[in-house]
Order: structure tokens, then C-alpha cells, then sequence
């Protein structure tokens, strides 16, 4: 077994954690999410706000994946 199998052996249950905690906490990782952008929009005077959303909006897509494939499911389409 080669390195970077050992190493997604071992990372397994580590994922299924993450989208467990995705599927449970998927609310309050979007709500800090928002504020953690809206932190950084006014940090940044809003030169950044169209960057800043679309990041914002990526990282709940995929915390919404996780969640999702964690229960076995396919996301909604976006």
C-alpha cells in the first residue's frame, strides 16, 4: 500500500465526521459563514464584496455537498 493510501484510509472516518457534522450543524455553519464574510466586506471597505460573496457562497455549497452525501443523497441543483 502506497503512501496516499494509508493517508485516505486513515482520513475515512475523519470525512464521514465532517458531513455527519455538515448534516447537523449545516445552519449555524451558514450563519458563520455570513458573518465571517460580511467581517471581511466591511474590513475591506467593500472592494472585495463580489469575491467575497461568491467565496462565501462556494464554501456553503459545500458544506450543503457534505451534508448531502453524508445521508446518501445527491444535493439539490443550484
Amino acid at each position: 500500500m502506497g503512501f496516499l493510501d494509508n493517508l485516505k484510509a486513515k482520513l475515512g472516518p475523519a470525512k464521514e465526521k465532517v458531513g455527519e457534522l455538515a448534516q447537523q450543524h449545516g445552519g449555524r455553519i451558514d450563519q458563520g459563514l455570513e458573518k465571517a464574510a460580511r467581517t471581511v466586506d466591511e474590513k475591506t471597505k467593500g472592494k472585495y464584496s463580489d469575491k467575497i460573496e461568491s467565496g462565501a457562497q462556494k464554501a456553503k455549497d459545500a458544506v450543503e455537498r457534505l451534508a448531502h452525501k453524508n445521508e446518501g443523497g445527491t444535493p439539490p441543483a443550484s
